[in-house]
């Protein structure tokens, strides 16, 4: 049983009206030609008793549809829900994007999100009608169609490296969705697909409008040295990756897509790579839903309408991210780019291979833990609040993956001395991709909020919070880019910190830093 969209309606105007800002949320297969497609396909729409919606593209396939060769579905942002959602579905969705199934099979998923084999598949269904293999299935087939038309790889070799166990699995799924041979994918391929020996050059679609300078900027002000570099409109970085480490290169400017050009030690990681610079940029969000919500806000609308597609910036790599978010405290932008600068040339680890500036992968855990307290180069509290930190993450006690549960992994963050609100927070915002983060005691938000004329006492910001539900982050995010001296229009590059909690005595104490980190 494939479950399909009930609200038949609704979903049939979309498709009359072409709008592209729902492809990825739902498909179409049409019985008569035995093809999904995504809502904006070009093509004649189909006659409505003809018609079925599906909520995956892994459930139109199990119904027996091949994805359409004119609009490639397979080809869509994805659906902002699984982003937003932090029950059971949403977090097995996250983790299965990343690759979890290939690597760990599903008995590794469930274990991760701590439920049986059975009900987890059970769920899925009912929610997004294809189970954990199903899903896993689409992934590499998608990543399969990269890796053809992108490299030239021998065919045998992309089958592996997309995560299939067998040369005949991969040709049966590639001819069942896509209804072609690698070969004939491969023949077909275009010009502009084509990459340099050793790189994998992609584009990464997104929902207009995007505001690519803003999030540029914000990560380019913020790029630690040997790990990340910014030059004209470009951001590079390195990857811890499950197989391997890499490198890839974001840049805008091509329509509806982000370029994205990725150098792998092994290209079994594909798959993970691309989905992490997804959620680094925040690819996947409906950016009108957001400006629908939060513009209808006085105090937001203007900010709003001045920047269009504002994106909350996420992270690569969730322990990285948290432990910078401690470096970042008490400290300037500049301040933390320079202590984690310094971790990154003391115990990071060197890449084998030196990529223009790039030299280094950031420092994990068990290294900082075994350097000991000296050498950090900051207060005593803070590198003890850092150790514990890292600990916590070393054993397992904190997971900072997609599939983390937010609520238990933000009560684990604040049970460590030196950790307030604050931090834990601002973890949750960018390392688990939660869009519901707001942040009331942070100075920044504060001073934006009493340049737009409101009241910036702790009671009147937890009200204005809730009133901007269920996209607080953004909201958070709209409020930093209102400060004097921004990046393109984006978020503000202070001089000096503005972080910090705010207590309820009014005093401000500069445990934590504003998002230095």
């Amino acid at each position: 049983m494939n479950p399909m969209i009930e609200d038949f309606e609704q979903c049939y105007r979309t498709i009359q009206s072409r709008d592209a800002r729902f492809d990825g949320r739902f498909y179409t297969g049409v019985t008569s030609t035995g093809v999904y497609c995504r809502p904006s396909c070009p093509a004649v729409t189909p006659k409505p008793r003809n018609v079925r919606f599906y909520p995956t593209a892994a459930a139109a396939q199990s119904a027996g549809f091949r994805a359409c060769k004119r609009c490639r579905p397979d080809a869509t942002p994805g659906s902002p829900e699984w982003n937003m959602r932090a029950d059971l579905a949403g977090r097995a969705m996250r983790l299965i994007s990343d690759g979890v199934v290939d690597r760990e099979g599903v008995s590794g998923l469930a274990r991760r999100l701590c439920y049986t084999e059975r009900h987890l598949h059970r769920q899925l269904m009912a929610e997004v009608g294809a189970g954990p293999l199903a899903l896993a299935r689409t992934q590499r087939a998608h990543t399969a169609r990269l890796l053809i038309e992108t490299t030239n790889l021998p065919i045998t070799e992309v089958a592996f490296a997309s995560g299939f166990s067998s040369i005949r699995q991969f040709n049966e799924t590639v001819r069942s969705v896509f209804a072609a041979n690698p070969t004939d994918l491969r023949a077909t391929r275009r010009k502009r697909d084509e990459a340099a020996p050793g790189e994998v050059a992609l584009r990464l679609p997104y929902r207009e409008p995007f505001d690519a300078a803003g999030i540029m900027g914000f990560l380019g002000a913020r790029a630690v040295p040997g790990v990340e570099e910014t030059a004209d409109g470009v951001y590079r970085r390195t990857l811890r990756l499950p197989y391997g480490t890499g490198v890839v290169e974001l840049s805008t400017g091509e329509g509806r897509y982000v370029r994205c050009v990725l150098r792998l030690k092994d290209l079994r990681d594909l798959g993970a790579a691309v989905e992490r610079c997804r959620r680094l940029l925040d690819l996947d969000a409906d950016p009108l839903a957001v400006a629908d919500h939060l513009g209808s806000d006085p105090l937001l609308e203007p900010l709003v309408r001045r920047t269009p597609g504002l994106r909350v910036p996420g992270a690569v790599d969730g322990t990285e991210l948290a432990v910078r978010a401690v470096l970042g405290q008490q400290v300037s932008v500049a301040g933390a780019r320079t202590l984690a600068g310094r971790l990154v040339s003391r115990y990071g680890e060197e890449l084998a291979e030196t990529d223009g500036g790039l030299t280094h992968l950031f420092p994990e855990p068990a290294a900082l833990l075994e350097s000991g307290p000296e050498g950090f180069g900051m207060p005593e509290a803070r590198v003890d609040a850092l150790l514990r930190l890292c600990d916590a993450l070393r054993s397992g006690r904190i997971f900072l993956d997609p599939g983390a549960d937010r609520e238990e992994t933000l009560r684990a963050l604040l049970s460590i001395r030196g950790i307030g609100p604050w931090t834990a927070s601002y973890v949750a915002m960018r390392a688990l991709g939660d869009p519901d983060v707001f942040l009331p005691t942070d100075l920044g938000v504060r001073r934006a909020v009493e340049r737009l004329g409101g009241a910036a006492d702790l009671r009147s910001l937890t009200l204005l919070g809730k009133r901007w539900r269920p996209w607080r982050s953004y909201a958070t995010c709209y409020l930093w880019s209102a400060l004097e001296g921004t990046l393109n229009g984006g978020f503000p590059k202070f001089a000096e910190a503005i972080g910090g909690e705010a207590r309820p005595n009014g005093k401000q104490e500069q445990e934590e830093g504003e998002y230095a980190s």
